[in-house]
C-alpha cells in the first residue's frame, strides 16, 4: 500500500507545472524514503531530477517500493479540479495498474477522488555523478526567469559567464546584443534577494535559452535557485521546494563553433 498525503496541493500542482513542459510522462519511485523521478526531456537534452522526502508530507506510507508510471498531461488535469488549498492524498495499492487522487477541501465538506490509469514506462536510470562544481550561484529565482526571459528575445543562446567580479548572462542574435551582469550582494536585508557566488575558478559557458526558460517554471516553488558549472560537465539549476525536497535541471552546455 502506498498513501502520501499534502495539505496544500498548490505545492503539487507546482512541482507538476515545473515538469510538465519538459516531459510528456514520467515514473515516480516510490520508496520508504520519499517519491523520487529522474527523466530525460522529450528531446533528450535535458534531465529533471525530483525528489519529495517522506517526512515533508504530512502523512506517508509506502509498505514496499513502487514505481508509478504517469502520463503528466492527465495528472495535470486531474490536480486542476483541486483548489490550491485543499489537501491531497495520493493512493496505490501494491502492483496496482491505478492510482487514486483524493482532494478534500478545508472545511471537509467536499471530498473528491479521480483514479488514474498507470503507465509502463521504460525507463534508464542514469547515474548522475556527484561533481565538485567550478562555480555555484545562488541569486533569487524571479531574478533568474526574468533574464532568461529577456535574453531570449536576443538569441537561441544564453552564454553564463561567471568570475570573482559577479555573473554575466549575455545573449547575441541577428538583432543586436543582451548583456546582463549581477554582482555579489554583501549586505541584503532579506536572504531571499541575495546573490551569492562560490568560486574555484572562473567559468564561461552556453546554454540553450529554450530549456533555460522551461526550468524556470519551477520558479513559484522556491525564492531562490542555485546554479552549479563547470567545464564541460552539465549546468544544474536547482530548486529547493521548502520543508519538501528539491527539483533540479541538468543542462548539458553547447559546444562552441569553430567558425563563430
Amino acid at each position: 500500500m502506498f498513501e502520501a498525503r499534502l495539505v496544500s496541493s498548490g505545492t503539487l500542482k507546482k512541482v507538476l507545472d515545473s515538469i510538465k513542459d519538459l516531459l510528456n510522462e514520467a515514473t515516480f519511485d516510490c520508496s520508504d524514503s520519499g517519491i523520487q523521478l529522474q527523466a530525460m526531456d522529450n528531446s533528450h537534452v535535458s534531465l529533471v531530477s525530483l525528489n519529495l522526502r517522506s517526512d515533508g508530507f504530512d502523512k506517508y506510507r509506502c509498505d514496499r517500493n513502487l514505481s508509478m508510471g504517469m502520463n503528466l498531461a492527465n495528472m495535470s488535469k486531474i490536480l486542476k479540479c483541486a483548489n490550491n488549498n485543499d489537501t491531497v492524498t495520493i493512493k496505490a495499492q501494491d502492483n496496482a495498474d491505478t492510482v487514486t487522487f483524493m482532494f478534500e477541501s478545508q472545511n471537509q465538506e467536499k471530498i473528491s477522488d479521480y483514479e488514474m490509469k498507470l503507465m509502463n514506462l521504460d525507463q534508464e536510470h542514469l547515474g548522475i555523478p556527484e561533481t565538485d562544481y567550478a562555480c555555484i550561484v545562488r541569486m533569487p529565482s524571479q531574478e533568474f526567469a526574468r533574464i532568461c526571459r529577456d535574453l531570449a528575445q536576443f538569441g537561441d543562446s544564453v552564454n553564463i559567464q561567471c568570475t570573482k567580479e559577479g555573473v554575466r548572462f549575455s545573449a547575441t542574435g541577428d538583432s543586436g546584443s543582451a548583456n546582463i551582469k549581477l554582482s555579489q550582494t554583501s549586505s541584503v536585508d532579506k536572504e531571499e534577494e541575495a546573490v551569492s557566488i562560490e568560486m574555484q575558478e572562473p567559468v564561461s559557458l552556453t546554454f540553450a535559452c529554450q530549456y533555460l526558460n522551461s526550468f524556470t517554471k519551477a520558479t513559484p516553488l522556491s525564492t531562490q535557485v542555485s546554479l552549479s558549472m563547470s567545464a564541460d560537465v552539465p549546468l544544474v539549476v536547482e530548486y529547493t521546494i521548502p520543508d519538501l525536497g528539491h527539483i533540479r535541471y541538468y543542462l548539458a552546455p553547447k559546444i562552441e563553433d569553430d567558425d563563430n
